[in-house]
């Protein structure tokens, strides 16, 4: 019998909680573990011998699979229902192609431009940043906090204010993108849900925040304030609903005393 999955996750991202759902929309019970932020890096190196260096990763049958597209794509191999790929070549050629496009000209974006307005609030980066720390970091909260404004500013860029004012333009654009593809419809393909429609609400939900998605702090004012511009659009409704109609729970989160001690 093959060993139970193993999802090494940051509890907070988006494209991590992108494999979640996949994991959880496909009922396939498994393990999730959570080294501190930017110690995951070395974790998914080691896991992954050097393929991939951040978070998901998944151990599934003996393997350590990096980027959650590859994941997605390796649970429908294993998993193949309920499936998350359309049947027809086109339609699934379609879907994927919007999962790439969501993944590459969404995610990156609102990451960044949700921690560039965290780091302009002192004490709620410092829950965040309690929020995402193994046990023994809580000791040393200012040291995580200084550890993690240092993080979010190299890793994705979100110390630069310009960077920060076109990251919120393409989230807007991308807003865009999602409403002319759905038109009247339910789904962004084949009238049913997919891949395309659980990349671009798991990639939507730190602006969104529907209720079944993971554990949320107040936003700061700036991103509620962006936030009211968006609750009305067509697209921000969506995402409430796909969270509404498809996500459920499937992980165990376990906690692993050695990596903590490492981490």
């Amino acid at each position: 019998m093959s060993p139970r999955p193993v999802l090494w996750h940051i509890p907070i991202s988006h494209y991590n909680e992108k494999v979640r759902w996949a994991l959880d929309y496909k009922r396939v019970e498994h393990d999730r573990k959570a080294p501190m932020p930017g110690a995951h890096i070395g974790v998914a190196l080691w896991l992954t011998r050097g393929r991939s260096y951040t978070f998901p990763v998944l151990q599934l049958d003996g393997r350590a699979i990096g980027d959650s597209t590859a994941i997605i794509a390796a649970l429908e191999e294993r998993y193949p229902e309920p499936a998350l790929y359309p049947s027809g070549p086109e339609e699934r050629r379609r879907a994927l192609e919007l999962e790439d496009w969501f993944d590459e000209e969404l995610g990156p974006y609102i990451r960044r431009f949700v921690f560039h307005e965290l780091r302009r609030d002192p004490e709620l980066f410092a829950e965040v940043s309690a929020a995402s720390a193994p046990p023994w970091a809580l000791r040393f909260p200012r040291v995580g906090v200084a550890y993690g404004r240092a993080f979010t500013g190299l890793r994705f860029g979100a110390a630069d204010d310009r960077a920060a004012e076109r990251a919120r333009e393409r989230v807007v654009a991308a807003v865009d993108r999602l409403e002319a593809e759905l038109g009247s419809n339910d789904y962004l393909v084949g009238g049913r849900f997919t891949v395309a429609d659980l990349t671009a609400a798991s990639l939507l939900y730190p602006l969104v925040l529907p209720p079944e998605a993971p554990r949320q702090l107040q936003p700061p004012e700036s991103v509620e304030r962006f936030r009211e511009l968006l609750r009305h659009r067509r697209g921000f409704g969506w995402v409430e609903e796909v969270f509404r109609r498809h996500r459920r729970r499937a992980g165990r989160e376990v906690s692993d005393p050695a990596l903590a001690a490492t981490a």
